[in-house]
């Protein structure tokens, strides 16, 4: 079992096998049967990471099996950092694909925000994999025509990757309510940051973490060398004197203006 949730390196279609069986030859979900609890889920899946530590401030990504989050495994996935701010899944549970209409392997995990949240978003995702911590956020859904109102939980906890660097994530993602017409988006309302040892600082998610903390250069205006516009009725030697002729050499070797 713990094989087919390692596939996310080979090619396989991405999602964390289903586990519970009823009858022979049939699967179900627990969502077929269970409506989702945020509050049992998110703290199913974090008390399972803690457990994978064992001594250690942040657990491997070989060591996730889906064995492990069993309630859970519909809500949960793996992400992967690919940029900073940014990251995509590697693995994710079928409550995703129902929310999103479609596969969600590989697409970034912004996807699931509307535009206006993404930039928060980015900047907790880089907060979690530079702290490390972890991150619980509250989305929101509002109703629209052949959507009704869903509220979302996102919980990150970070991960290690094969080379030791803190580029994974395991999560969950729990919405309440019915889909309705996917996809479905979300808007980010709160986040909350938690360090991994007790005790320790919080790195607070803001832009500087992302990357964009260098503010732009400030405009320079140069010297105005405007000349005066032509009357109207200004003759053609007048209005070919005001043209000149720049050669190859010079446009090449010249300073070019600074936008």
């Amino acid at each position: 079992m713990s094989q087919d949730f390692d596939k996310d390196q080979d090619g396989d279609s991405g999602r964390i096998p289903v586990l519970h069986k009823q009858g022979k030859g049939k699967l179900l979900r627990l969502a077929d049967y269970e409506a989702a609890r945020p509050d049992r889920i998110l703290g199913d899946l974090r008390g399972y990471w803690e457990s994978l530590r064992q001594g250690r401030a942040i657990p491997a990504r070989a060591d996730v099996e889906p064995r492990g989050i069993r309630r859970a495994l519909d809500y949960a996935f793996i992400l992967e950092r690919i940029a900073p701010g940014a990251a995509r899944f590697r693995l994710a549970g079928r409550h995703l694909i129902d929310l999103m209409g479609m596969e969600v392997r590989g697409m970034p995990v912004c996807s699931f925000l509307n535009t206006s949240s993404r930039g928060r978003l980015s900047d907790v995702l880089e907060s979690v994999f530079r702290g490390p911590q972890i991150a619980e956020m509250r989305l929101d859904s509002p109703a629209s025509y052949g959507r009704p109102g869903l509220v979302g939980h996102l919980l990150l906890l970070p991960l290690r990757s094969d080379l030791g660097d803190v580029t994974r994530a395991l999560g969950c993602l729990v919405a309440e309510g019915e889909i309705g017409q996917n996809p479905r988006r979300f808007d980010l309302v709160e986040d909350h940051e938690f360090p991994v040892i007790p005790g320790a600082k919080v790195l607070e998610p803001s832009a500087s973490a992302a990357g964009f903390s260098e503010p732009p250069l400030p405009f320079r205006a140069g010297p105005a060398t405007e000349k005066p516009a032509l009357p109207a009725d200004a003759s053609p030697e007048e209005r070919r004197a005001r043209f000149r002729v720049i050669s190859q050499n010079e446009e090449s070797s010249g300073p070019r203006p600074r936008l």
